[in-house]
């Protein structure tokens, strides 16, 4: 018996449709955040000194520090499902880019961003 060597296209449209809703909750993710770190900056520096002390202003660093770093994963997997899509439009999508090998369609529901197996990332670490 032959092994499948790409998902049907059949199967592509409902990865797209996948993918497109993930796309879209990430993109509104990152937008709240990325309006969220706007409005922090846009504080101006005597409202800044009259509602924190010491205290408030490094949990207000830390906070603003913890925005970035999710804003920045979040640009990253927007990237990725993007890059999901073009793999779709290609009918590359769901191929394991070291072996090959046909992604397990569960590990694509879950992961719809995934280019790896999991046996092959297991065999980078």
């Amino acid at each position: 018996m032959a092994t499948k060597k790409r998902y049907s296209d059949a199967e592509l449209e409902e990865f797209r449709l996948l993918v497109n809703e993930k796309l879209a909750e990430a993109r509104l993710s990152l937008n709240n955040v990325l309006d969220q770190l706007s409005n922090e900056n846009n504080i101006g520096d005597d409202e800044l000194n009259h509602n924190y002390d010491a205290l408030e202003e490094g949990s207000a660093a830390q906070t603003k520090e913890d925005l970035m770093e999710f804003a920045y994963r979040q640009q990253k997997y927007v990237n990725s499902l993007e890059g999901a899509l073009v793999r779709i439009e290609n009918k590359t999508y769901g191929i394991d880019r070291i072996t090959g090998e046909l992604i397990p369609k569960e590990r694509l529901l879950r992961v719809p961003n995934a280019t790896l197996s999991v046996e092959s990332k297991n065999a980078r670490k």
